[in-house]
């Protein structure tokens, strides 16, 4: 008899120790999403867990956050997140939410209908300088014998550091850094014939972290490229001169210089040096075969009969004249 009763009380307690886990209002109570963890790359943070699975039926989502001055400040408060309420998915991006670098505590819970689940919280809070970076994408291309670099814009929080060099043996490496992503960036001017590579890392100082560099990527200038060259630098130069000052950015300055001077000196021996080679040919040509010119007087134009013929009709004239002056002399007196 009391051994019955012992089991009675037993098959009791714990039917109704099953009973909140299992009905509330006689429906079925919404299990807890599981396995909650943080997919963090280049400062993009993504919280995600196991579905909760209702055949039939679709259950939403909702994720809360618990930042340090929460915490400590404002007695444990937790805020929903920016993007996540009732969201279909398993997932949520909290970027937003995470908006300092200290530890942050996440949770989620399901939602069908009017129930709810309980709240599961991630294990081990979240800091985003355990974000993982990565390099760059960069494309590396020539504008006549410009060496471009435009990198992949990953959003305000990042800069890129750029090392390029000349591929020789002990050539030097050359860093600069960048502020900003998206927009194509003048790195140096190749010589003809050389070949340039470029590498390049991000860096973000809200958690004073870098990534590892990307591969190299090289280009090469042909020689033959001098004329494309020439006609991309003429234009510079007319941009400097025709444009208004805003166009010019400082930084475009010294290599615009350069490009000047470079196209003023070419111009002077495109000149120069045809002319130097007309006059030096003009000189040995008069010093080996110098040119006799005879004096005007000295050259006879007329034929020896002529010239006599010629004398011989002056005599003549001078000879009437001379007669007819003094037979009027006579008929005067």
């Amino acid at each position: 008899m009391v051994l019955t009763e012992i089991w009675t009380s037993l098959i009791m307690w714990f039917f109704y120790a099953l009973i909140p886990c299992l009905l509330t209002g006689g429906v079925a109570i919404l299990p807890a999403p599981q396995n909650l963890s943080v997919r963090s790359t280049n400062m993009k943070h993504l919280l995600m867990w196991s579905p909760v699975i209702m055949p039939g039926e679709t259950v939403y989502y909702s994720v809360e956050y618990q930042g340090e001055y929460e915490s400590l400040y404002t007695s444990h408060i937790w805020i929903p997140s920016s993007w996540c309420s009732l969201t279909e998915g398993p997932e949520c991006d909290v970027t937003d939410d995470i908006t300092a670098t200290v530890p942050y505590s996440l949770r989620v819970r399901a939602t069908l209908g009017s129930q709810s689940s309980a709240w599961s919280t991630l294990t081990h809070p979240f800091n985003r300088n355990s974000t993982i970076l990565t390099p760059p994408g960069m494309e590396v291309t020539k504008d006549g014998f410009h060496l471009v670099i435009e990198l992949e814009d990953l959003g305000p929080q990042f800069e890129f550091r750029v090392a390029y060099w000349r591929r020789e043996p002990g050539a030097k490496e050359h860093v600069k850094t960048v502020s900003s992503g998206g927009i194509p960036l003048y790195l140096v001017t190749m010589e003809p014939g050389a070949a340039y590579c470029v590498k390049a890392q991000t860096f973000v100082k809200a958690i004073g972290r870098r990534s590892a560099f990307s591969q190299a990527e090289c280009v090469e200038v042909q020689d033959a490229q001098i004329w494309p060259f020439l006609l991309h630098l003429f234009g510079k130069i007319t941009m400097v001169f025709g444009a208004s000052p805003t166009c010019v950015t400082s930084g475009e300055v010294l290599p615009l210089a350069l490009a000047l001077f470079a196209f003023v000196g070419f111009m002077l021996i495109f000149v120069a040096v045809p002319l130097s080679v007309w006059k030096m040919g003009q000189l040995l040509r008069y010093s080996c075969c110098p040119v006799v010119v005879i004096p005007d007087t000295l050259k006879v134009t007329n034929s020896p009969q002529k010239l006599i013929s010629c004398r011989k009709e002056e005599v003549d004239a001078c000879a009437m004249t001379a007669v007819l002056s003094e037979e009027l002399f006579r008929t005067w007196t």
